[in-house]
C-alpha cells in the first residue's frame, strides 16, 4: 500500500498529510501562543481540524455501488466500480474525490453481519484509500444533483493477501463552506471475496429455485364439453410474459444448476390458458383470455430449463401447512384436503413438464417449524422437511456451520437452510446498488462459511417462495458468480438430504411457543378452514346428484386446495373472497335443481292427482334424488294413503319434470302440503315448496238428490217420446178413415165418434208433450213406426193396413 502512495499522480495517503499538518502546527508554535489571547473559536476550530476523519460529515453524500465486477475477482484480472454519488446537503461540496477502501479481512459471518450494519464513516475500521491515479474527482457536487462514477482498479495493486472475505468500500472526500476542510462526506461499504486458487475442501452448495405464484383460477368452468377454465384476473399473464417475474425465473434459471421447486397449480394454471379460457370481468361477466400463446411459450421454455434438472413438487396450491397445524387439524377434513394436493401433485407435473418429480419434500413458511407443523407436514407422505437455520437453531456449540440434513425422529429428516444465505435477496432491489451489495453479501457469506472448518459440508439455500423481477435478477447472478467460484460445487436437493449429517448438529424441533409471532399473524384463521369444511359439505350434498360428478368435483377439488395455499398469507381480505366466491359458486350450481312453486290447489271429489313439478337447468342430467309429498292434515287429505309418499325422479340437464301423485280426501276443507326433494342417503336438498290444497268432499245424500234427479229427467222422455208415438199412431188413423170415407161416398164422416179428438183433447196434449200437433218435424224427433203410404190407387179388394 506504501507503494500506491509514491506512483506520479497520487495524492498523498492521509497519514502522510496528518504529518504535514503536524509539523506545520509545530513550526508555528510561537504564533499559536499569541493566537491564544484571540476568541476561544479559534480553538474550537483547530480542534475540528484534528478530526478530519471523524465521520461528522459522512452522511452528507449518498455513495451507491451500482456495479462491482467482477463479483469475485481473481488474479490478473481488474475490478471495476461504479456508481453514483449525490450530495444531499444543503452547500455544495467542492474538491470532492471518490476513493476505493480496502478493509481488513472479516474472519466470521458475525463479523460480516456487522459490518453490513455500520453507518457514516469510521476511522481505522474502513480501511486506507487505494488513492494513486485510482480515483475520481468533482470539482463540485451541487446539492440534489446525482453524478456517475467509475474507477478501474487492477487486482494486484490491492495488495490482497491471504484468501477470505475483505471488507470493501467507496467513499468521497470533500468540502463544504462550513467545512472547508478534507473530509470524509459519504461511504458505501461492501465485500470483496478473494479465493484466487480452488479450495482444498469445497463446500457442497443446493440451490431452490421457486416457481409460483398466488391462485388465479376459479372454481367456475364453462358449460362446453371442455369446461372452459374461468380466471380471477390476468395477473398470471403477466408474470410469464416477457419480463415477467415468472419468465424471468425460467429464463435465467436455465443457464444455473439449481433445484426447482414448483407448486403444480401453478403448471396447471398456465397449461389451463393454452385452451380456451375466459377471465371474469364486472358482475358475473366473464371475457375471453387473450394470453394463450405466451402460456404456451411459457411452457416449453420451462420444459426445456428443467430437462436433466432436480424437480421437487410441492403438494398442489403449496397449502400453509403452519396453518394447517396451528388452525385447521381440528376442522374436519382438512388434512385430507392436504392428502388430496399431494396425491395430485406428481401426475400434474409430469404430464405438462414430461418429468418425474420428487414429492418427499414440505416446505413450510420460512422454514420455521415445531412439533405440530412437522406431524402435519408428513402426515401426507412426505419425509423431508424442508426447516430454516434460525428455526432449528444450534445449541450444540458447534464452531461452525452443519450440514443440512439432521435427523428429528419418526423417520423424517429435517433439511436446513442457511438462514443468512436464504434471506440475502429479501427487500427492494430494484435499485442497482442494493443489488450490487446484496450480491456481494451473498458471495461473502459462502466464502466465510467454507472457511469456518476443513470439514466438507451440505448446504441448502431457500430463498422466498415467490421473489419479485429484480430480486430474481439478483439471484441469478450471485448464484452464477457462486457457480463459478472456486470454494463451492452444486449439488441437488435430494442428494442435500440424504448426506451424512453431523453428530453434534442440533436435531430438537423448538416447541410451538418459539414460532414467530409476525408469522403467526399472518395464518390462515379457524374460520377460513371451517369454511371450507362447509363447502366442502356442500359439494358432497350436490355431487351425489349428478350424473357426470367430475365435471364438478375436480374443479371444486382444486379451488378448495387453492383456498388454503400459503400464498395468502398477508392478504386475509382477498383470501375471505376468494374462499366466499367458491361457495357462492356452488350455491348457485345447487340452486339450479329445484321444485317449481304451485299455488293453491282445489281438490274435488273423494280422490285426484297433484302434479309437483322439477326443475334441472343444469347442462349435465340429475338422479338419484326423491321427491317426498307430505300432508300436513293427513285427517282432511292423504297422499298414497299415507300422510306422505315419495317417488324417484331423474332429469335431463335443462329440461323438467312432472311428477304426479295420488290423494284422497278425508274431510271438507284446507289442507296445507309440503314437496320437498331428498338424496337418496335421506339429506333434504333444496328448499321445500309449501302450497294448500281445497277440498271439497260430495256426501251421500248429495248423491241421492243427484241420482233422482237424474231419474226423473229419464222418465220425463219416456213419456214424452210415448205421448209423440200415440200421436202419430191417431192421425195415421184419421187419414185411413178420411179415404175410406171418400171410397164409399160418405166423405162427410172420415171417422168413428170414438176415435175423434175434441178440442179439449186436442190442447191437453199439446200442453202434455210440448209440441204442436202441426209443428214441423225437428230433424233429432225419431223416425215414424210405419212407412209412407203410397199414392197410388189401391187394387180391386186390396186391404189397407191402418
Amino acid at each position: 500500500m506504501a507503494e500506491a502512495a509514491d506512483f506520479q499522480g497520487m495524492s498523498p495517503s492521509p497519514a502522510r498529510r496528518w504529518m504535514r499538518r503536524t509539523g506545520a502546527l509545530l513550526a508555528g508554535a510561537p504564533l499559536l501562543a499569541g493566537l491564544l489571547q484571540l476568541p476561544a473559536a479559534t480553538p474550537t476550530h483547530a480542534a475540528e481540524q484534528d478530526s478530519l476523519p471523524a465521520a461528522s460529515g459522512s452522511g452528507t453524500v449518498a455513495v451507491a455501488v451500482d456495479s462491482l465486477t467482477p463479483t469475485v475477482p481473481g488474479e490478473g484480472d481488474t475490478l471495476t466500480v461504479s456508481g453514483t454519488v449525490t450530495n444531499e446537503g444543503k452547500q455544495a461540496v467542492t474538491d470532492a474525490q471518490v476513493d476505493l477502501r480496502l478493509g481488513s479481512p472479516v474472519n466470521t459471518r458475525s463479523d460480516i453481519d456487522t459490518v453490513a450494519g455500520r453507518t457514516g464513516y469510521q476511522e481505522g475500521l474502513d480501511g486506507s484509500p487505494v488513492g494513486g491515479k485510482y480515483i475520481e474527482k468533482f470539482a463540485e457536487l451541487t446539492p440534489g444533483v446525482s453524478q456517475r462514477f467509475s474507477v478501474s482498479v487492477p487486482v494486484d495493486k490491492l495488495d490482497l493477501g491471504a484468501d477470505g472475505v475483505y471488507e470493501f468500500a467507496v467513499s468521497l472526500s470533500g468540502e463544504t463552506a462550513a467545512r472547508p476542510w478534507d473530509q470524509v462526506l459519504g461511504i458505501q461499504r461492501t465485500f470483496l471475496p478473494w479465493q484466487p486458487e480452488a479450495a482444498d475442501t469445497q463446500t457442497r452448495t443446493t440451490v431452490l429455485w421457486p416457481l409460483m405464484s398466488t391462485s388465479h383460477m376459479t372454481a367456475q368452468t364453462g358449460s362446453d364439453e371442455s369446461q372452459t377454465p374461468v380466471f380471477r384476473d390476468d395477473d398470471l399473464a403477466k408474470e410469464i410474459s416477457p419480463g415477467g417475474r415468472l419468465q424471468q425465473l425460467v429464463s435465467l434459471g436455465k443457464e444455473l444448476d439449481v433445484t426447482w421447486v414448483i407448486d403444480p397449480d401453478l403448471l396447471a394454471s398456465v397449461d389451463a390458458m393454452t385452451e380456451s379460457y375466459r377471465v371474469q370481468g364486472e358482475g358475473d361477466t366473464t371475457r375471453p383470455g387473450t394470453y394463450g400463446t405466451v402460456a404456451t411459450q411459457w411452457l416449453a421454455e420451462l420444459q426445456d430449463a428443467v430437462q436433466d434438472k432436480e424437480v421437487v413438487a410441492l403438494p398442489f396450491a403449496d397449502p400453509d401447512l403452519a396453518s394447517l397445524a396451528h388452525n385447521g387439524t381440528n376442522v374436519t377434513g382438512s388434512l385430507n384436503h392436504l392428502k388430496e394436493a399431494t396425491d395430485v401433485a406428481a401426475d400434474t407435473v409430469d404430464s405438462i413438464l414430461h418429468v418425474q418429480p420428487s414429492t418427499d419434500f414440505a416446505w413450510p413458511v420460512n422454514g420455521a417449524v415445531d412439533p405440530s407443523i412437522v406431524k402435519v407436514a408428513t402426515s401426507a407422505g412426505a419425509d423431508k422437511v424442508i426447516a430454516r437455520s434460525d428455526s432449528l437453531v444450534e445449541t450444540g456449540g458447534l464452531t461452525y456451520t452443519p450440514s443440512a440434513a439432521r435427523p428429528i425422529g419418526g423417520g423424517t429428516t429435517a433439511v436446513v437452510a442457511d438462514a443468512r444465505m436464504s434471506t440475502a435477496f429479501q427487500g427492494d432491489l430494484t435499485r442497482a446498488s442494493n443489488s450490487t451489495l446484496a450480491v456481494q453479501r451473498f458471495l461473502a457469506l459462502s466464502l466465510a462459511l467454507n472457511h469456518q472448518t476443513n470439514k466438507q459440508r451440505s448446504i441448502v439455500v431457500a430463498p422466498q417462495r415467490m421473489p419479485t423481477t429484480s430480486q430474481t435478477q439478483t439471484m441469478a447472478e450471485a448464484v452464477a458468480a457462486l457457480q463459478d467460484g472456486t470454494w463451492t460445487q452444486s449439488q441437488d436437493l435430494t442428494s442435500a438430504a440424504t448426506a451424512k449429517p453431523d453428530s453434534g448438529a442440533t436435531t430438537k424441533v423448538p416447541a410451538a411457543s418459539k414460532y414467530p409471532s409476525s408469522l403467526r399473524k399472518q395464518q390462515l384463521p379457524r374460520s377460513a378452514f371451517e369454511q371450507v369444511a362447509t363447502t366442502q359439505d356442500k359439494l358432497d350434498k350436490f355431487k351425489v346428484i349428478l350424473t357426470n360428478k367430475s365435471r364438478v368435483v375436480t374443479p371444486f377439488g382444486r379451488a378448495m386446495n387453492r383456498a388454503m395455499s400459503t400464498s395468502w398469507r398477508g392478504r386475509s381480505a382477498q383470501a375471505a373472497d376468494y374462499r366466499n366466491g367458491i361457495e357462492a359458486y356452488v350455491d348457485s350450481l345447487a340452486g339450479q335443481v329445484t321444485l317449481i312453486d304451485k299455488s293453491e290447489t282445489k281438490l274435488s271429489g273423494r280422490s285426484a292427482t297433484i302434479p309437483v313439478t322439477v326443475q334441472n337447468n343444469l347442462v349435465q342430467g340429475v338422479d338419484h334424488l326423491v321427491l317426498r309429498l307430505t300432508s300436513k292434515s293427513p285427517r282432511r287429505l292423504e297422499i298414497g294413503g299415507e300422510a306422505f309418499y315419495e317417488q324417484d325422479v331423474a332429469v335431463s340437464g335443462g329440461h323438467s319434470q312432472t311428477v304426479k301423485f295420488t290423494t284422497s280426501a278425508q274431510a271438507n276443507g284446507q289442507a296445507t302440503v309440503v314437496a320437498q326433494l331428498f338424496t337418496e342417503d335421506g339429506q333434504p336438498y333444496g328448499s321445500p315448496v309449501t302450497f294448500d290444497v281445497k277440498v271439497t268432499e260430495f256426501t251421500a245424500t248429495v248423491m241421492l238428490v243427484i241420482g233422482g234427479g237424474f231419474l226423473l229427467l229419464v222418465l220425463a222422455g219416456f213419456r214424452m217420446y210415448t205421448q209423440r208415438k200415440r200421436a202419430a199412431a191417431r192421425a195415421a188413423e184419421e187419414d185411413g178413415a178420411q179415404e175410406t170415407s171418400e171410397t164409399e161416398g160418405d166423405p162427410q164422416n172420415p171417422e168413428g165418434p170414438e176415435d175423434r179428438l175434441t178440442p179439449e183433447e186436442i190442447l191437453e196434449e199439446e200442453s202434455d208433450t210440448g209440441i204442436r200437433a202441426d209443428a214441423p218435424e225437428q230433424p233429432s224427433d225419431p223416425a215414424p213406426d210405419t212407412a209412407a203410404e203410397s199414392k197410388d190407387p189401391s187394387g180391386t179388394g186390396e186391404r189397407v193396413d191402418r
